[in-house]
This record gives structure tokens, sequence and C-alpha cells, in this order.
């Protein structure tokens, strides 16, 4: 027993060293990437460059945002993957479940990597159309506008409540959820991250309200992400969260309609 006692011990401290590993290399990336400064001519005050959407560019594009919802999410997965562990070795007669919770938390990734295709074809959507600054954020205030209040509308709904829930309680999905073997692990993972999906992904949108090369923007949602789902009052938070949303967003539009 001591000898199992000590190998789950060592399986959750390595689930929680890879996990801090690819968030802190995924924060790292992002702070070198969207604070680099853009190089200036001496004595001129240049506008940045519109970017042009080349292959490359896109990929680049595509690998920022993986970055981005690999930072921001997957913290606030922790526990799942460590509930998840748990019970894996449970049903595992003490083997290490060292690779059936890596892959719980690959298929999460895979969603939030879908996700991530979506937002560069929306990203690339919107320059299209010139509805986007060099700094990637919304040259339209009728759209940030639109955004803010769809963001906080989505805060009340069934379905991001019932999303909500899902993320909030790791006891509840597993026992629901269960699949046994790697491949059960994988579509469990792809499970639990369709529900972090359908719960956060309008509040990923406001990023092209702030900016998505905003380094404290990206921060501050991240943070919003954690404490909804983490905090004993994170329902309520989440939901007070909605109604300012709701606020700003609609002093926004008003604006816009006075002006026009």
């Amino acid at each position: 027993m001591p000898l199992l006692t000590a190998l789950h011990r060592h399986d959750r401290a390595l689930v929680v060293a890879i996990v801090a590993g690819v968030v802190l290399a995924s924060w790292a990336y992002l702070l070198l990437g969207v604070e680099m400064p853009m190089p200036e001519m001496p004595g001129m005050d240049m506008p940045m460059a519109k970017p042009v959407w080349t292959a490359g560019y896109a990929a680049l594009m595509l690998l920022m945002w993986l970055a981005m919802m690999t930072a921001m999410m997957l913290p606030s997965a922790v526990p799942m993957l460590l509930f998840y562990d748990s019970i894996a070795r449970k049903r595992s007669a003490g083997a290490s479940t060292i690779g059936p919770t890596s892959l719980f938390g690959f298929g999460y990734l895979v969603l939030w990597a879908a996700f991530s295709i979506a937002a560069v074809l929306l990203q690339y959507g919107f320059d299209r159309v010139a509805l986007l600054s060099p700094m990637m954020q919304t040259t339209s205030t009728a759209l940030a506008g639109i955004i803010l209040v769809g963001a906080g509308l989505y805060q009340w709904t069934p379905l991001k409540q019932a999303c909500l829930r899902q993320c909030r309680s790791p006891l509840d999905f597993v026992m629901t959820n269960w699949r046994s073997g790697k491949s059960g692990a994988f579509a469990m993972g792809l499970r639990h991250g369709l529900y972090c999906l359908g719960c956060c992904w309008l509040l990923m949108l406001l990023l092209f309200v702030g900016g998505v090369m905003n380094f404290a923007w990206i921060a501050g949602i991240a943070l919003f992400v954690l404490v909804e789902k983490l905090s004993p009052a994170g329902h309520w938070i989440g939901k007070a969260a909605g109604a300012a949303l709701i606020l700003w967003g609609g002093v926004v539009l008003a604006g816009v309609a006075s002006a026009s």
C-alpha cells in the first residue's frame, strides 16, 4: 500500500508539473509575442502596417491563438484533471495513470484548438472588411458594443449555466461521463472541453474588444474564467459580470446611436 500511495502521489505531482510547464510556456510565448515592441523609424510617427494574410501569417496567428487558449483555459481544468486521475487510479488497481490523464488533457485542448481555428477565420474576416486595427482590436464601436452585450446576455442563459455546472463540478462530470481506457480518457477530455467551450466562447470574443494583442486584457479574462469556475461564488460572479457587460455594451451602443 505505501508503494501504491507513493506512486499515486508521484503521478499527481507529474500531472501538475506537466500542466504548469505547458501553461508557463504558453504565457511566456504570449508575453514575448504581444509585448514585443514594433520597430520604429527615428523621428517618425508611423502607424503599424496592416498585416498581409499569407499562409505563414495565418499559421502564426493560429499558433498565437493556440497558446492563448492554452494559457487561459488549462489552469481552470486542473481540478478536473486531478479528480479524473484519482478516479482512474482507483479503477486501474494502482497502475500508472499518466497516459490516460494526459490523453484527457489532450482531448480538452483539441476542442480549444478547434476554437482557435474558428477564431483565426473570424479574425481574417474582420480584417478583410477593415474592422480590426493592427493590434487586432475592433475599429467598430458598434461591433464592440454588440460583442459586450452578447457576452453579457450569454452569461445568464440556461446553456451557459448548464456548461458552467459541468466545469465547476468534477464529480458530477466524471460520474455521468465515465469512459474506460485511453480512448475513453480522450473522449472524456473532448466532452469536458466541449462544456468549457460552451461556457466561455463568447468571453473569448471579448479579446476583439480589448485587443487580441493586449496582454493585460488577456490576463484579465483568464483570471475571470479561473474565478468563475473555481470560486465558491463563481456562479454569482459570472452573472454579475454578465450584468456589467450588458451595461457597458449598452452605454457603448447608446453612444453610437447618439452620434449617428
